[in-house]
Order: structure tokens, then C-alpha cells, then sequence
């Protein structure tokens, strides 16, 4: 009769969905939106075409909150940037170097280029929030 209830229960157990908040504090202006990508592996990590998920909301001076649904446990990293010309990309000078603010989950941007994945990635195994500085 245990395995039984246990066997009902994997699906529940195995393929629960969590949903992941992000507060993105320093926004400067109300201008555009501001845009989080979530990875699940280095060699996805900063790659448009890899993107595992996505969300954006409307830009607001201070803060705003971004709701990421559905993820299941796992390592991720984010990448977060304002699109303050509401373009729908991230703009760079000549050298490719963000002219929008940019931010990451714990890892920083370098003085010759991002973080890597592994700096950036945080463990999920339920409902998480996490708090990043623009």
C-alpha cells in the first residue's frame, strides 16, 4: 500500500513548477521596461536564442517586481538589463559595451565583460525571491 501512495505522489513530487520573484531595486527612470532572461546552463548563458524564459514589465523609479512561473528545481542564472528606449534590445557602443544598465544574479560585470554563468547561478528547489541591484 505504500509504494502504492508513493507512486501516486511521484508526478506530484517530481514535476512541481515554482515560480521565482525578482525585485530590481535602482531603477532610474519610468522610461521603457526592464527585462529578465533566465539560464539553466553555461553554454546557454547570455545567448538571445537560449533563453530558457523570459519576463518584462514597465519600467517604474525605484523598483519593480518581475514574476518568473513554472520553473522547475534547478541552477539558474538571470540576466537583467533596462531597455530604457523600449526598443526591445539591449543597446551597446562600438565595442559592445552596454549602454543600458545591466545586472546579473550575484555576479557583476567585469571590466572586460559579464560574469560567467557559474558566478551568476543560485540553486531552486521551490518558490524563490531574489534581490538584484541595476
Amino acid at each position: 500500500m505504500k509504494v502504492f501512495f508513493l507512486f501516486l505522489l511521484l508526478p506530484i513530487i517530481g514535476f512541481s513548477q515554482n515560480t521565482l520573484s525578482i525585485r530590481v531595486n535602482n531603477v532610474e527612470s519610468a522610461k521603457g521596461k526592464v527585462n529578465v532572461a533566465v539560464y539553466d546552463s553555461d553554454e546557454a548563458f547570455l545567448s538571445f536564442d537560449q533563453v530558457l524564459k523570459s519576463n518584462s514589465v514597465v519600467a517604474h523609479e525605484g523598483s519593480v517586481v518581475l514574476h518568473i512561473p513554472d520553473l522547475p528545481a534547478g541552477k539558474y542564472a538571470l540576466a537583467i538589463f533596462h531597455d530604457e528606449n523600449d526598443n526591445g534590445k539591449l543597446d551597446t557602443n562600438w565595442l559592445g559595451i552596454p549602454k543600458e544598465k545591466v545586472a546579473f544574479s550575484h555576479g557583476k560585470m567585469k571590466t572586460f565583460g559579464p560574469p560567467k554563468f557559474k558566478e551568476c547561478a543560485f540553486t531552486m528547489s521551490s518558490d524563490h525571491e531574489i534581490h538584484i541591484d541595476l
